[in-house]
């Protein structure tokens, strides 16, 4: 019940923002990033916040916080076709500043994506950090989660379900790998090779069903997944939990039907007029009040 008071409170607060965000970079405040002309470029912007106890687990290894910050933000960059240009760090400062440290410098160097400046504070718990990633266009128009027309396929770049294990490793110590979780990957290469061909694009932080719905919704279709096509980093028994966990930084695009593409990817559905509800899973009318994915609070 508070989380629904949550996001309750949240969908209020932002639609108060997009009273106020009426420049057309902040695209009405629908997308992930703002997307913002600039001479002969476009920049595209975007920034998100990790909470301790909310986005990561309290004994969380600092390094590996630092690392998803940046990964994170540069995924939304890589939903956009977008090459980095650089981040700008907004820190809480806390006794162990040497992990986040080391793993901010592997992650920027990971991606060789320069910090450009920033700002620290002390305060918490719990702890948060910020980060804005600023990128510019390969390919105009840049793509938004708008553009899905009937007849599209849907299509995903990887497997779902590896964060969700990951995660549970980390939860319960036992030992097995938790990579996926820990550091999760952004696909910038596949972004900006997917944006000259497809018709909307997204990645997928919040649960594939979850956030194909706010795809479906955006482009104003009905989206018609197919379970058993969906790529698993999991066993098969967990499909539906890894249809609604997030945290895996795939990207979710539709394109053509006929369309070459130029990367390996994964045909998971086809986009559909207009129904009754925003998704169609094995043929079933899913809604958001269906419990889709992670609903942030």
């Amino acid at each position: 019940h508070a989380a629904g008071n949550r996001m309750t409170r949240e969908l209020a607060f932002i639609e108060r923002l997009r009273a106020l965000a009426t420049h057309p970079a902040a695209r009405g405040l629908r997308d992930d990033c703002a997307v913002l002309d600039l001479g002969a470029e476009t920049l595209i912007l975007t920034h998100d916040m990790l909470v301790e106890g909310i986005h990561y687990l309290p004994d969380a290894d600092r390094a590996d916080v630092a690392w998803e910050l940046v990964a994170t933000n540069l995924s939304d960059l890589a939903a956009k076709g977008a090459e980095p240009l650089g981040v700008l760090l907004g820190h809480m400062l806390g006794p162990d500043d040497a992990d986040f440290l080391r793993g901010l410098e592997e992650v920027l160097g990971h991606y060789n994506v320069p910090l450009l400046g920033g700002d620290t504070t002390s305060g918490g718990p719990p702890r948060a950090d910020g980060l804005t990633a600023i990128g510019r266009a390969t390919f105009r128009p840049v793509p938004s989660r708008s553009g899905a027309r009937p007849g599209d396929a849907i299509y995903l770049t990887g497997p779902l379900g590896g964060a969700m294990l990951g995660f549970e490793a980390l939860r319960d110590g036992t030992g097995e790998d938790s990579t996926a979780y820990r550091r999760p990957r952004a696909r910038l290469t596949e972004g900006q090779a997917l944006a000259p061909h497809v018709t909307a694009m997204m990645d997928v932080s919040d649960g594939l069903l979850l956030d194909a719905a706010r795809m479906a919704r955006a482009s104003g279709v009905t989206m018609a997944l197919d379970a058993a096509s969906v790529p698993l980093a999991c066993p098969p028994a967990r499909l539906s939990a890894a249809m609604r966990w997030g945290d895996d930084y795939e990207l979710l695009f539709t394109a053509p039907a006929e369309t070459a593409l130029p990367v390996p990817v994964f045909r998971v559905g086809t986009v559909l007029e207009q129904a009754d509800t925003p998704l169609l899973l094995d043929g079933v009318p899913l809604s958001e009040k269906d419990g889709l994915g992670y609903e942030h609070g």
